[in-house]
């Protein structure tokens, strides 16, 4: 006689597979929205990173030019001289100095349509000077002053820190920058405003302090 087999006949029901489908769909969206959380945190500290860095080049630019400020080498063979190292400004600054025996550079600093920008003219001892456009060295700056560090005794060190009205007769011997920038705010991925970053740097003008 055979035996009947009996079969398991147990399954999965739609009502199971439905909910297997919704808690996969909560898993999926939970690891959806900690990608793109992480995503736009990645953004917006690439976007902070690269405004300081991008305020750090400008202001070395800047300072490596005040620092030049005044230069002249006295040889016999330069025929040129320096009347106006430094025209101070709250928001701007023009250097002079010596380029060599035969040439005088003239740097302008000033802040156009929030976009610091560097004009270099080149002034040679005889003839004209060749035409020069500004460049662009930091864009979306949203401020650019100068404080200036005078001598009043003439001991070449700095008394007190005025602004471009309050020089005076008084000797300028130091400059001090502050430069505020914020990032591009196109970037679609970052919904948050990363707020402007600001650097301040002190230099001595060491070619006017040893005059």
């Amino acid at each position: 006689m055979k035996k009947s087999v009996r079969l398991n006949q147990n399954g999965i029901t739609l009502i199971e597979l439905l909910v297997a489908f919704v808690i996969c769909g909560i898993v999926v969206a939970g690891i959806y929205r900690v990608f793109v959380a992480q995503t736009r945190a990645y953004a917006v500290q690439d976007q902070v990173v690269e405004v300081q860095q991008n305020i750090r080049t400008a202001m070395e630019i800047l300072l490596r030019d005040l620092r030049m400020a005044g230069y002249d080498n006295d040889s016999l063979t330069s025929r040129i001289s320096i009347a106006n190292p430094i025209t101070p400004a709250d928001h701007s600054v023009t250097v002079n100095y010596e380029y060599d025996d035969t040439h005088r550079y003239e740097m302008i600093y000033t802040l156009t349509n929030g976009n610091l920008s560097r004009q270099l003219t080149i002034y040679p001892d005889v003839g004209p000077s060749p035409p020069s456009q500004p460049e662009t060295i930091l864009e979306n700056v949203d401020a650019f002053n100068f404080t200036y560090g005078v001598d009043t005794n003439d001991d070449g060190a700095v008394e007190n820190w005025v602004s471009a009205a309050g020089i005076g007769l008084a000797k300028v011997v130091a400059v001090r920058v502050v430069l505020t920038a914020k990032s591009d705010q196109t970037n679609p991925d970052v919904s948050k405003v990363v707020s402007p970053r600001t650097l301040t740097s002190a230099v001595t003008l060491r070619n006017l302090c040893l005059r």
